[in-house]
């Protein structure tokens, strides 16, 4: 696999909003490629010694390699969580076409606003 190989980023945020929010921001500043904003999961976890239960919308951002360190903490200072969820997986095979143009996306300069 490729040192700067395709990345799949989950993010899970306290709304639809937020993670619009975050979402534009990777994308505009061409940290990712892509975005995707999945409203309505319930999330189940332990936090400070309690189980708690909360809904949240899920951001799916598509980067690569290299720029996972910038993309997280770009995340965490957009986020209004304290800790804020973000996994990293690889992605080992996809479309030809659509990978090169993630690789394409996440190359290219951010534009003016």
């Amino acid at each position: 696999m490729p040192t700067d190989a395709p990345r799949f980023v989950y993010i899970t945020a306290p709304s639809r909003e937020e993670a619009l929010k975050i979402g534009r921001a990777l994308v505009a500043e061409r940290l990712a490629a892509s975005a995707n904003v999945l409203p309505g999961a319930r999330s189940i976890y332990w936090w400070q010694g309690k189980m708690e239960e909360a809904d949240e919308a899920v951001l799916v951002a598509k980067t690569r390699a290299a720029l996972a360190g910038r993309l997280v903490a770009r995340v965490k200072a957009l986020h209004s969580y304290d800790c804020p969820g973000i996994v990293i997986l690889p992605i080992l095979e996809g479309n030809p076409d659509y990978l090169a143009w993630l690789y394409s996306e996440t190359s290219r300069p951010k534009e003016a606003t």
